[in-house]
């Protein structure tokens, strides 16, 4: 890999200390990174290395309860620079602070407020940060937008600066362990091809639930809500992968192809089945005695494609919920259900109807799990975060395990007659007490 200098936005926020600071630590201490790799900070307040190196060291202690090892967090050599977003002379100075550094690639991470990105990709491009000695690389946290609309303005306004081959759209759902073998499952498990079809599936449903509520995040939640923070990006995505029609080959070109193919063949949703609801304390932690936005959202889906023609496709996900799980179970007729669980206990599932051992003359049938999980079947080898894997992929130009503009277009389409039968009113919204199993009528 190139020599590369990774500039992160938004380097004193909450995503950059709990996930992107640490990753870049372990894969630094797993000698990982092309020699050399350079971490440089943004920040609108002065700030200099050392506050930086302290900053790292206090994320990677929070994240794995282990004192950070010094000389891997000065192996990145990381620096500062004063930058206020919305001021040109500021990227005038970034940029001859990354000239002064003589590496091949860059690799820019959004990790800021939707708001303020327009306003970065703009000034990156006018101080010409969208082309360097090597290649330039865009990464972006979702949300993609707030709606169809928005979403498509995003589009335009970054492919001015920058072209689709340097944009990656980051959903660390698909960097997990789990998601990434969907496909390989399929594909190097031939036995479940023939009946992977309408014919012997009866449904699908995927299913992200967590415990705790927004746990402070309460200006980004209050404006975005579970169908765009979680369904539109994260569940959309892993159905797609689920369903695709399988390709010749797993490259990046094909599977996004299919996916989008696939994805472009779900109808969009219909607003009289989605089901929405906030758990009860959620006012009062938003200060806000009228808020209608939804911490819990559930879709039923179809798709027009041949081999999905009347499966029932159910998203569903949810905050305060009774039990914190991410899985993608696939329904088959008879009993049988395929589970891939990405969270507690990363594994697969099958459950099979067995007869019962003994002599009764019913021959009484159980059913009973073959089940794979990663702790156990690979013990004594990492299960490294899904952010090392992004980086990691950012490093080498793989774009495999991000989402695309097309993508992202097919997604809000799909979800864009419940956003706007939702922005009209909230007489269907269900207010449910936090440890709710399910709040569905």
């Amino acid at each position: 890999m190139r020599p590369s200098v990774f500039i992160i936005f938004g380097i004193t926020g909450d995503l950059a200390r709990r996930k992107v600071l640490p990753s870049l630590y372990n894969l630094a201490k797993d000698g990982l990174l092309p020699e050399p790799t350079y971490l440089v900070g943004t920040s609108r307040r002065p700030m200099d290395a050392q506050a930086l190196k302290t900053e790292i060291a206090e994320a990677v202690q929070a994240a794995t309860g282990q004192p950070a090892n010094q000389a891997v967090i000065d192996s990145l050599q990381p620096s500062m620079v004063t930058l206020d977003p919305a001021k040109a002379e500021d990227y005038r100075g970034l940029k001859d602070h990354l000239e002064q550094l003589q590496v091949e690639q860059r690799l820019f991470y959004l990790s800021i407020p939707p708001e303020v990105y327009g306003q970065v990709v703009n000034y990156l491009g006018e101080q010409g940060l969208n082309q360097g000695p090597g290649p330039v690389r865009l990464l972006v946290e979702k949300p993609f937008g707030t709606d169809l609309a928005s979403a498509q303005a995003l589009i335009d306004l970054t492919a001015k600066h920058f072209t689709e081959d340097q944009i990656m759209r980051i959903d660390h759902y698909l960097a997990k362990e789990t998601a990434q073998n969907i496909l390989t499952f399929r594909a190097r498990n031939p036995l479940f091809n023939r009946i992977w079809n309408y014919r012997h599936i009866t449904g699908v449903t995927i299913t992200a639930t967590e415990t705790i509520g927004i746990e402070g995040r309460v200006g980004f939640y209050e404006h975005v809500g579970a169908l765009r923070d979680l369904i539109q990006s994260h569940l959309l995505q892993l159905l797609s992968l689920t369903l695709l029609d399988l390709p010749s080959e797993l490259s990046s070109q094909q599977v996004h192809d299919a996916k989008l193919q696939l994805l472009k063949s779900i109808l969009p949703a219909n607003p009289v089945e989605a089901v929405r609801g906030q758990y009860e304390s959620y006012r009062k932690e938003v200060d806000n005695d009228i808020s209608a936005t939804e911490t819990y959202a559930a879709l039923t889906l179809f798709s027009q494609d041949n081999d999905w023609q009347g499966v029932p496709l159910r998203v569903i996900t949810g905050k305060a919920m009774a039990q914190k799980h991410t899985e993608i179970c696939v329904y088959f007729g008879g009993g049988n259900q395929l589970q891939f669980r990405m969270q507690p206990d990363e594994g697969i599932r099958l459950s099979l109807e067995v007869k019962k051992p003994g002599l009764s003359e019913q021959e009484p049938v159980e059913t009973t799990n073959m089940d794979f999980t990663y702790e156990h079947a690979f013990s004594g080898v990492g299960n490294p975060d899904a952010y090392e894997r992004v980086l990691l992929d950012a490093l080498r130009g793989d774009h495999l395990l991000f989402a695309t503009d097309q993508e992202i277009l097919a997604s809000w389409n799909i979800l864009q007659p419940v956003l706007t039968a939702w922005q009209q009113h909230s007489d269907d919204l269900i207010i449910y007490p936090s440890g709710s199993a399910d709040i569905r009528p």
